[in-house]
């Protein structure tokens, strides 16, 4: 039976990706292989969190026991857990359930293409102001389909630069959604939105992480 480290089990509204304002199940995994700058969910990321053992089953009793279908596996970076494929073949096999995988683009998501039914990635792309692009895996740009969204979070001018050339440079808006997400209190919502006007970035989404606007920004468990 597969054991996973679990930072946080909770109901609430996808605050971002495709299913944003609906009603999701999240399951939150302790610990991360990155260490972004603007990281809003680091106190599950460090060595002292006590996390708790759920195993795949338990992880899916509990799924179904809120009636909710939408689910959203989280971190920390759910993709390195260890047998995190147990995990998603015994949930995508549910045809009830919407899975969605939020991962941060640097885990080769390429060997989980293999599940009939694969669940939907929301994959971060990590820039410049994140501290973390070096560990960028471009090649999953290739694994990604239109049930997918690439999520690019910027905080300057500098991380608005690099997403407008990325989706360009990798046609990423016809292979599959793309969003743009802003460090909640570093960068004006409407410096974004012109940029957007600007340079006519058709097909790309501007999110705001709409927990952080009904709950105070730092409260977890929503």
């Amino acid at each position: 039976m597969a054991e996973y480290k679990i930072a946080e089990t909770f109901v609430s509204l996808n605050g971002e990706g495709k299913l944003a304002g609906q009603l999701a199940v999240f399951i939150r995994f302790a610990g991360c292989n990155l260490s972004c700058s603007y990281c809003d969910t680091a106190w599950a990321n460090q060595e002292r969190f006590e996390s708790r053992t759920m195993s795949d089953h338990e992880i899916y009793h509990y799924i179904k026991e809120t009636g909710i279908k939408n689910v959203t596996l989280t971190g920390g970076e759910p993709m390195i857990q260890p047998e995190i494929g147990t995990l998603l073949s015994l949930l995508t096999k549910d045809v009830e359930l919407k899975v969605e995988v939020e991962t941060n683009g640097s885990v080769d998501l390429s060997e989980f293409l293999y599940l009939r039914n694969p669940p939907s990635f929301t994959m971060d792309y990590k820039l410049p102001g994140s501290c973390m692009e070096s560990a960028m895996q471009v090649t999953n740009f290739s694994c990604l389909t239109s049930k997918d969204m690439v999520k690019f979070v910027v905080g300057s001018l500098k991380d608005l630069d690099r997403t407008n050339e990325m989706i360009i440079y990798y046609n990423l808006t016809q292979r599959c959604s793309v969003s743009i997400s802003a460090v909640f209190g570093q960068i004006g919502f409407p410096m974004v939105v012109e940029y957007m006007k600007r340079h006519r970035m058709n097909g790309v989404n501007f999110q705001l992480q709409l927990h952080k606007f009904i709950w105070e920004p730092d409260t977890r468990g929503v």
